[in-house]
């Protein structure tokens, strides 16, 4: 019994040594290089990077990334990365994309973050216009507009823009701020035809913004407005003038009577009285 047991022993001994020697050479030929499976550099964050921060090969680092599984617009090289500017914040560990960078060109960061073909302006708010201080870069807002019409005794109002991108509040175009801050300036995202209505309602008018749900993209349609209905007149008809011509001995003249559309040429002899009733 004893002989047997050490036996057994013995051969499941070699069996778990086997077993591991061949999950050992299995799991390096994986991680192999140029092997299908091995892994992948991919650029990642390394620290805090906050929106509208210029990236520096500090901010950033390479790891490994399973292959196959490559996250679509990730960078391989960090010196792809250096001098390009984060759309939005990273986090350490976060991989960063292609789509949440932008080349800096020259000038201010917030010129690089605009998109091609807009335009940042920026409108003059209080603490009422500018949503009580909830107004923070990255959120989207409705433009009303009102004006005085017929000898400022009627207000219209009107929304002339939606869903629009607020890029910044003041001077400040970071996004990772939640607490309320009442501003003076708010600076939109627009086009240039949407530029140009801004301009004109500010100086026909006053502006009020609206803050819109992350979520609600969702455009609606004008409503056109009714003219305003002017109250009948009732028009009153002339009376009809009739003219009667009478003459007196002497003279002779000849007269020319209308009565509506009729006309009649009158001999006279005598200077003529006008008598109108």
């Amino acid at each position: 019994m004893k002989g047997r047991t050490f036996f057994m022993f013995f051969i499941a001994l070699v069996l778990g040594v086997t077993a591991a020697w061949l999950a050992n050479n299995w799991v390096e030929d994986r991680l192999r290089p140029g092997s299908e499976t091995a892994g992948s550099p991919v650029v990642v964050a390394a620290l805090d990077i906050p929106f509208g921060t210029k990236i520096e090969l500090a901010h950033v680092k390479v790891v490994d990334w399973p292959s196959g599984n490559t996250p679509k617009g990730a960078y391989s090289d960090p010196v792809l990365l250096e001098g390009r500017i984060a759309k939005q914040g990273f986090l350490p560990g976060e991989v960063i994309l292609e789509e949440r960078v932008v080349e800096h060109l020259g000038g201010s960061t917030l010129a690089s973050i605009v998109e091609p073909n807009k335009r940042a302006v920026t409108v003059r708010v209080n603490d009422v216009i500018g949503v009580a201080g909830f107004l923070l870069p990255g959120n989207r807002v409705d433009i009303l507009s009102t004006r005085q019409e017929g000898g400022k005794k009627r207000a219209i109002t009107e929304t002339i823009l939606q869903d629009v991108k607020v890029l910044a509040v003041d001077q400040t175009a970071s996004t990772d701020k939640d607490r309320p801050v009442v501003v003076r300036a708010v600076t939109l995202e627009l086009s240039p035809s949407e530029s140009e209505l801004l301009v004109k309602a500010t100086m026909e008018g006053t502006l009020q913004l609206t803050l819109r749900n992350p979520l609600d993209s969702e455009l609606v349609a004008k409503k056109e407005e009714k003219p305003v209905e002017k109250p009948a007149t009732k028009t009153v008809a002339k009376p009809v003038e009739r003219v009667i011509y009478r003459s007196t001995p002497g003279n002779k003249t000849n007269i020319t009577v209308i009565r509506g559309t009729n006309r009649e040429t009158v001999s006279l002899k005598s200077e003529p009285k006008v008598i109108r009733r």
